[in-house]
């Protein structure tokens, strides 16, 4: 089941969905990832071959590209400086 490309995809969408409901950049790392393992087990060639060989192979290449993909979309669209809140008055202090 984890060899066929349509899964990995319809998983990276479920994802996808998730992060719509829940968000702050937490599932989408791993709706990119899913969605590139989808591709490359779709293409076909070396790589698929590679990849449909067994499930741990196919999920460390999930890791992995779901990690790189939470690490380019924490570089792009993560915490700006100066975006930290200080608070100076306590909404107890009344």
């Amino acid at each position: 089941m984890w060899a066929l490309w349509w899964v990995w995809m319809i998983a990276g969408l479920a994802l996808a969905f998730l992060e719509v409901l829940v968000p702050g950049y937490i599932f989408l790392g791993f709706a990119i990832g899913a969605a590139v393992t989808g591709l490359a087990v779709g293409i076909g060639g070396p790589l698929d071959l590679w990849l449909s060989s067994s499930l741990p192979v196919t999920l460390v290449f999930f890791a992995v590209t779901s990690l790189v993909a939470w690490i380019v979309l924490r570089r792009v669209v993560g915490v700006r400086e100066g975006q930290v809140k200080i608070w100076h008055r306590d909404i107890n202090e009344d």
